[in-house]
């Protein structure tokens, strides 16, 4: 399991942040506060040598937000996942 996702469990509500880092040094941050719907692991149509069934894989998020929208995260090390009782 990725490092920045703790052991949510579905039906727990977590805020995600992630950061898009820019060339001029800035990031641009977004913050979603949602109810964790599953975490796994899905493999994407990139060829990658040596990984399972020579795919690459990535680790993904689904939240389900207070108006009903579900929203599928992307985790990678810009990511950063925490209950949302802590972020508060």
């Amino acid at each position: 399991m990725n490092d920045v996702v703790q052991k949510f469990e579905p039906g727990q509500r977590v805020k995600v942040t992630q950061q898009i880092p820019q060339r001029d040094g800035d990031c641009w941050v977004n913050e979603t506060v949602g109810t964790v719907e599953r975490y796994e692991q899905k493999k994407t149509g990139s060829w990658y040598a040596h990984a399972k069934d020579d795919k690459l894989w990535l680790d993904r998020l689904t939240l389900t937000l207070d108006d009903g929208e579900i929203v599928v995260f992307n985790l990678d090390g810009y990511t950063k996942v925490e209950a949302a009782a802590e972020a508060e």
